[in-house]
């Protein structure tokens, strides 16, 4: 068994396109960058011999204000990817030698969810297996072995009769496991030999920084068998640990993170957001108490570039991992990037502002739309919410009114308006008589117009 990465589902880029299309309005050059990117890691992998790694990715820059999709984008790459993914947040990271995270640890990060994404294959692979035992090893508990003291032979009739118990011991096992797949003896309680909870995870100072990493004691010492205590459990209970047992048993680490590493090296993707945020602008002073902005870009060149990382896994290559930045850049500009971390960033896109329009379209279109949201929330309640075309064009109009009035944060402004909109019905809900609602654009109207047009109130509320 050697489960290979599904890279980005071998979706063509007009297929990842029509996928993010489903969650992401508009931003048709950024999701195009992103589906080219994304194809080409595939490709790079059909590549053979010396030149496949000559092959590097163009790592891809996102440049656009708040609430436009960037992080959406992110979200969504991580289920198209198939590959290990990891988004971080480029301010978290500080220069070595100040206390805090260095930028390394993005790459351990990502081997370690590389690492739990081939163990969940790895278990899935195993699971008829593993189920096959964990009934077996029930069935020893609901049925125990009876070993008689005498060691002697006492010649044919006590043959005779150990063979009359075994049959007697069989067939009742197997009557037992007809009710056991029949899921009639769940509540049935056992003695089981119950494993104790490993010591919790402590922080280690390691020259890398401070990096969080599950360290068992025991196992330090010498790897003593864990702990157990016997006590009464029922079926239910007893098949779940067995079954994380039985995984653990059979589950080969070494292969597991043999494959984790080769997935992390040749089709690792970082999203790595707020990036200018360790911008520092030409007119600025980049010193002082402060971590030195420039200090972690430097820092982040030679990972992006290609660099070995020490993790507890071993040694990853970060040379293939294709890296896609973002940032809104409003107090600092791209170019306020040191030179070498520009370049190592050939394709910058730039997201559009969004409209009206587009707020109207992000109200109803995409999968995970608000007004279907808040219609399932409320629909738990027994009450039917209904929008008017109308009322919802009215929503996006006001709040692409407030953000020009106000501070533009994109797509966010529809989830103040919607919460504010709907505050009342929301409280009320679980005593509401009428329990079919039609939102109007009056409704709307009434609703907000007060506080849209009231820039001091809008600048608290919304």
């Amino acid at each position: 068994m050697n489960p290979s990465p599904n890279i980005s589902k071998h979706l063509t880029p007009a297929e990842i396109v029509l996928e993010l299309d489903k969650y992401i309005i508009g931003q048709d050059a950024a999701k195009r960058a992103v589906a080219i990117a994304l194809r080409n890691r595939w490709r790079r992998q059909q590549v053979e011999g010396e030149l496949r790694e000559e092959i590097y990715p163009n790592n891809i820059i996102l440049i656009g204000p708040t609430g436009v999709g960037k992080t959406e984008l992110a979200r969504r790459l991580a289920n198209l990817a198939g590959a290990p993914f990891i988004k971080v947040e480029a301010s978290k990271y500080t220069e070595v030698g100040y206390v805090g995270r260095d930028v390394e640890s993005m790459i351990r990060d990502l081997l370690d969810a590389a690492v739990s994404r081939v163990k969940t294959e790895h278990r899935d692979a195993l699971r008829d297996a593993v189920e096959h035992a964990v009934v077996e090893r029930l069935l020893d508990l609901l049925v125990p072995t009876t070993r008689s003291r005498r060691q002697r032979d006492d010649g044919d009739m006590g043959r005779r009769s150990r063979r009359l118990e075994q049959d007697r011991r069989r067939r009742r096992r197997e009557r037992i496991r007809i009710e056991l797949l029949a899921g009639l003896l769940e509540q049935q309680t056992v003695e089981f030999d119950v494993p104790e909870d490993s010591l919790p995870i402590m922080q280690v100072f390691s020259s890398q920084g401070i990096e969080e990493m599950g360290i068992n004691i025991p196992d330090m010492m010498g790897g003593q068998e864990k702990r157990t205590r016997r006590r009464k459990v029922t079926i239910a209970e007893a098949r779940d640990f067995i079954t994380e047992e039985e995984m653990e048993r059979q589950v080969e680490m070494d292969r597991v993170i043999r494959e984790a590493v080769r997935r992390t090296e040749t089709a690792g993707i970082v999203f790595l957001d707020e990036i200018d945020k360790i911008a520092a602008p030409a007119d600025s002073h980049d010193g002082g108490p402060d971590v030195s902005r420039s200090g972690v870009q430097r820092d982040i060149l030679p990972v992006v570039e290609g660099t070995t990382v020490t993790t507890k896994y071993g040694i990853v290559r970060t040379d293939h991992i294709l890296f896609i930045a973002a940032g809104a850049f409003t107090a600092a500009k791209p170019s306020d990037l040191i030179p070498e971390l520009q370049g190592r960033f050939p394709i910058r896109v730039e997201l559009e502002k969004l409209g009206a329009d587009e707020f109207f379209r992000i109200l109803t279109e995409p999968r995970n739309a608000l007004v279907r949201q808040y219609t399932a929330l409320l629909a738990t309640e027994g009450v039917t919410l209904t929008f008017t075309r109308d009322a919802l064009k009215e929503i996006a109009a006001t709040a692409h009114r407030v953000n020009q009035r106000t501070e533009d944060i994109g797509a966010r402004r529809l989830h103040t308006l919607m919460t504010t909109l709907l505050d009342d019905i929301l409280f009320e809900a679980p005593n509401l008589k009428q329990k079919k609602i039609s939102i109007t654009r009056t409704r709307v109207q009434k609703t907000l117009e007060h506080i849209a047009e009231d820039e001091d109130l809008a600048r608290f509320i919304l």
